[in-house]
């Protein structure tokens, strides 16, 4: 959402500018005010369509920014039955999880299920390796899915040598 007020202040920026050609060119009246008022309504739709565009699920085919990422931890699944499977990403070095949609594949689908399960009953974590690296419909079947487990709590190495404890009835210095 931080990026959103520069996205729209270029939009407001280009919008101002196309109005002001039109304006200033030689044509009617009528006309420059039809682009006027294009230009001033042009502004809270895209500040509208910006706002709903952060609410819904990215393509994983328009991703331009993290394409180059190795792994990806998959923190939620959910699937439409023979139209699109959304994906819940978290990504190495970032807190907040990006939702994202991919085509329907069935094997791909199975694939996730069986590791959402998996990873539920083992109280695992699940790792998509190279999410982006797909270029066609067939090759999203052939995701690289990891379940690792949790880490094992630290273990207390027992201690070398007896603890001296201080005796005061023999006068012993510790």
């Amino acid at each position: 959402m931080d990026i959103l007020i520069y996205i729209f202040t270029a939009a407001a920026i280009v919008a101002a500018g196309l109005a002001a050609l039109a304006i200033w060119a030689p044509r009617p009246t009528p006309v420059r005010i039809g682009a006027l008022i294009v230009a001033v309504l042009f502004l809270p739709i895209a500040y509208v369509q910006s706002l709903e565009m952060l609410s819904r699920a990215k393509p994983a085919s328009f991703e331009w920014f993290k394409r180059t990422q190795d792994r990806a931890q998959v923190l939620s699944v959910s699937f439409d039955e023979g139209r699109k499977i959304y994906l819940w990403l978290r990504f190495a070095g970032s807190v907040e999880p990006r939702a994202y949609e991919i085509p329907w594949n069935i094997r791909l689908a199975e694939k996730l299920e069986d590791a959402v399960d998996d990873a539920v009953r083992k109280n695992s974590t699940i790792i998509i390796k190279e999410p982006f690296y797909r270029r066609s419909m067939d090759e999203w079947g052939d995701l690289n899915v990891e379940i690792i487990p949790p880490p094992l709590p630290p273990q207390k190495l027992p201690p070398a040598l007896a603890p001296k404890v201080f005796n005061p009835r023999k006068g012993d210095s510790i």
